[in-house]
């Protein structure tokens, strides 16, 4: 596919245009979805561009082009795709997922206690990432519940919260930072402010 011009024009009026052609507003489910994916491949983008180890690099670089494949899935109605060659989310690529959660999970082992996100600017990127993933699931939720979607789309960006938490693990555990745990009693344990005198 080759992009010829960036600027149309035809989306000033406040529509937008699918891959199958019809003509929704821009603030549809729909497109909301969408623009939920897009900004989280521009913020995995954000987390690549800065110190990361080379094996949460490397995944970073396919979960960016599955996303484009998710993207695809969204931008032509489930009726508009042809039953062989239409570009969208497919199982391998869920399962790829899985299999480097666990991966990662034998290598970091299990958490105790529920941490906080930070660490590395590399590590917070990614936590900030999960982020933006729960809120793209949540309006892949709230779209299938008023039309069909591919069957992969909302495990995939499930799957894909889980994994960029425990790439931010790893990428804080490549650098040498510890773990930040939430603790109940944090604000009993600070000395109260005094009052003024």
């Amino acid at each position: 596919m080759r992009i010829t011009r960036v600027t149309t024009g035809d989306g000033d009026g406040g529509d937008t245009g699918l891959g199958g052609g019809q003509v929704v507003p821009k603030d549809s489910l729909r497109i909301e979805a969408l623009g939920g994916v897009d900004e989280l491949n521009a913020l995995i983008g954000l987390a690549l561009a800065g110190e990361l180890a080379e094996d949460v690099a490397e995944e970073l670089g396919l979960v960016q082009n599955d996303l484009f494949d998710l993207g695809a899935d969204l931008a032509v109605l489930e009726t508009d795709k042809p039953a062989e060659g239409a570009c969208r989310i497919e199982r391998v690529q869920l399962d790829r997922l899985g299999n480097k959660i666990e991966t990662l999970q034998r290598e970091l082992g299990p958490l105790e206690e529920f941490i906080l996100p930070g660490g590395v600017v590399g590590a917070a990127t990614l936590h900030l990432a999960r982020t933006v993933c729960r809120r793209a699931e949540r309006a892949a939720v709230a779209l299938c519940r008023e039309e069909a979607i591919g069957a992969q789309v909302i495990p995939y960006l499930n799957r894909l919260s889980d994994l960029l938490f425990m790439l931010a693990r790893r990428q804080n555990h490549a650098a040498g930072k510890p773990e930040t745990y939430w603790r109940k009693d944090a604000a009993s344990d600070s000395s109260s402010p005094q009052e003024d005198q």
